[in-house]
């Protein structure tokens, strides 16, 4: 995981020093001074880099009020799939987005497919999910059509889960909607914000409205903490591949129906289970079927429901059915993980079942399509028979560890250092930019943030990544590496 950030961050901004104490952070600061950053630049490199769990804001509402078209205006770049009809359905639900320098990730829950227990159903267990996994929520009524049974049902729930709620007020295309979006009043959700999220009209002041209940960072502490209780681990993978199983293998008891029939299992169900004298907290999620937009009802909640658990958890534990070939949805589950920069382990369940043609073809599947995280640690398991369950937790804890390593800046100077003098970057245009200095500026995951002399190619990134995972381990856990440009010494202000 890499990206560029651009130069410039948002001005009268308080910085803090990410996994810096004061004196690594004054040193560091010293050190870009001397090579001719701009410290405010600098601070906010390290504040972006350094950031923990971004807070949530979960888009609701029923089906084609402009839910995904909102959801576009706000991370500004067209992702979520639109269409003038309802149940209109995309694989990412989630998105970053910025506004007035402040970061927070977006939610879309539109575009569901009918179920046969009718549109407030789905509705409702729309609302109940965003209700599960967000910090705030935006509430989206069709002001044109007025407020519905639907509106007033989802109003309900939302009110019985206490957070904070902005009412947007979609499609007020001009002054003479906005008399229909004051007639939204009657909802009991406070001032309703006119919008055309089509046009963009009107949603700069809805999100400051929503920056205004919006937590800086989310309400989760995890478990290293010492207060955030047992050590969440979420166990996902495709339906069928035996997540229930392994769970009630685990427990050593049966705690989690399990059926031949795929996709028993609908809601998450957290399990506290003792192993090694350890409590742990397993999330037993419903499996993720195909692609999202070929789901329906439940089915679809399913995959939102496992999204909120993996965000919600410390460690995913993904489960891949040995027996069978690594899928499309295998490789969409490890990407989930990943983007949501949680520890990993993979699990190849059925294990017992495999002959030795199979485990041949299996190990060359997966160097082609797991080369990418080749750093997960894995374990070869059968939850029917127990066979090498014992290997599950060391895994769970190396992955944990990896997850929480911080590299010393000093430490990680000198490693770069030695780096690009030994490996330096290909010279492109007749110049060669270099890797100055750099910082790890957050944990779970390692994120770092290396400051350069010109742009820095995405192949010299990923080499950067393989040697930092020589170095220093970084076992089962992803990496973010940011790279900061100096800007040229002319064109500085």
């Amino acid at each position: 995981m890499n990206d560029h950030i651009q130069p410039g961050g948002p001005e009268g901004v308080e910085h803090d020093h990410g996994a810096l104490g004061d004196a690594e952070y004054a040193e560091f600061m010293e050190l870009a001074a001397e090579e001719g950053f701009d410290l405010e630049d600098v601070e906010g490199a390290i504040e972006e880099a350094g950031h923990g769990p971004l807070p949530v804001l979960a888009v609701v509402g029923r089906p084609n009020v402009g839910k995904s078209t909102l959801v576009n205006r706000i991370i500004g770049r067209r992702e979520a799939v639109v269409e003038d009809k309802p149940g209109v359905t995309r694989d990412r639900v989630t998105y970053e987005a910025e506004w007035a320098g402040r970061r927070f990730k977006v939610v879309d829950t539109g575009g569901w497919e009918q179920d046969v227990l009718g549109i407030d159903a789905s509705v409702a267990a729309q609302a109940e999910y965003a209700i599960e996994a967000a910090d705030a929520v935006v509430f989206v009524v069709d002001a044109k059509v007025g407020a519905t049974d639907t509106d007033e049902a989802v109003v309900r729930l939302l009110r019985k889960a206490g957070k904070p709620v902005v009412l947007c007020a979609n499609k007020v295309d001009g002054p003479s909607g906005e008399a229909d979006a004051a007639y939204l009043w009657s909802l009991g959700l406070g001032e309703p914000h006119p919008v055309s999220a089509l046009h963009g009209r009107g949603t700069g002041d809805m999100l400051d409205a929503v920056l205004d209940v919006l937590p800086d960072a989310p309400e989760q502490s995890f478990g290293g903490a010492g207060i955030g209780g047992p050590r969440r681990i979420a166990l996902i993978g495709r339906p069928n591949v035996g997540k229930s199983s392994l769970l009630n293998k685990v427990a050593g008891e049966e705690r989690v129906v399990v059926n031949e029939l795929a996709g028993t299992t609908r809601d998450p169900v957290d399990e506290l289970i003792e192993l090694g004298g350890v409590t742990w907290k397993f999330v037993d999620t419903a499996g993720i079927r195909k692609r999202v937009h070929l789901q329906q009802g439940a089915d679809y909640y399913a995959s939102l429901r496992t999204a909120a658990a993996v965000e919600k958890a410390e460690v995913a534990v993904i489960l891949i059915d040995a027996a069978e070939s690594i899928s499309v949805q295998d490789q969409r589950i490890v990407t989930m993980a990943v983007e949501a920069g949680r520890a990993m382990v993979i699990a190849y369940n059925k294990w017992d079942t495999l002959d030795e043609e199979r485990r041949y073809y299996l190990e060359r599947e997966i160097e082609t399509e797991f080369g990418q995280v080749a750093w997960a640690p894995r374990v070869n398991v059968s939850a029917r028979t127990g066979r090498h369950m014992e290997k599950l937790v060391p895994a769970i804890e190396t992955a944990l560890a990896g997850w929480e390593t911080r590299v010393p800046t000093g430490r990680l100077n000198a490693f770069l250092g030695e780096l690009v003098a030994a490996h330096p970057h290909p010279i492109r245009g007749g110049k060669q930019p270099r890797i100055l200095f750099g910082t790890q500026a957050g944990t779970k995951p390692p994120r770092f943030v290396l400051f350069a002399s010109g742009f820095i190619e995405a192949g010299y990134r990923r080499f950067i990544e393989r040697r930092l995972r020589e170095e220093f381990g970084f076992e089962g856990t992803p990496i973010h590496i940011s790279v900061r440009v100096r800007e040229k010494r002319g064109k500085k202000k």
